[in-house]
C-alpha cells in the first residue's frame, strides 16, 4: 500500500523497493514510485512490473509543458528544487536553460564560500 511521508529530499519519479500488493491491479508490488512531492512530504505508489512500465510511459509523454520558472513551452522539463526554500521545499519542473542557470549560480556560491574545493 502506498504511503504519504513527512519531508523527503528525493525528487518525484524516484524508485524504491516495495513490498505488498500493487495499488493498481493487486499483483505483488516490486517498485515504490515517488509521486507528488512538496514541503509536507511525498506520495508513493506501489506498482508491479507491468503497471510500472505503464506509469513510466505515461511520465515520458508528460515531459513537455511550460517551465515553472520562465513559463516558456519546452519538450523536456527537469525536476529540481529551489534550494533557497530548503532541501525539503517544493519541487519544480523547469527547462534546461533555467536548470543550467540555477546550477551555475549554485557552483558560483560554493566557490565563493568554499574556495578551491569546488
Amino acid at each position: 500500500m502506498a504511503d504519504v511521508t513527512g519531508p523527503v529530499s528525493t525528487l518525484p519519479g524516484s524508485v524504491h523497493k516495495a513490498e505488498g500488493s500493487c495499488d493498481d491491479c493487486g499483483q505483488p508490488a516490486t517498485r515504490r514510485v515517488q509521486g507528488e512531492t512538496d514541503s509536507f512530504g511525498a506520495e508513493y505508489a506501489d506498482l508491479c512490473d507491468a503497471c510500472f512500465e505503464e506509469e513510466r510511459a505515461r511520465r515520458r509523454a508528460n515531459r513537455a509543458g511550460n517551465c515553472d520558472w520562465c513559463d516558456k513551452h519546452v519538450d523536456l522539463r527537469i525536476w529540481t528544487r529551489d534550494y533557497d526554500e530548503g532541501m525539503h521545499g517544493a519541487t519544480y519542473r523547469v527547462c534546461k536553460k533555467c536548470y543550467d542557470r540555477q546550477q551555475a549560480a549554485l557552483t558560483k556560491e560554493l566557490k565563493e564560500y568554499y574556495g578551491w574545493r569546488y
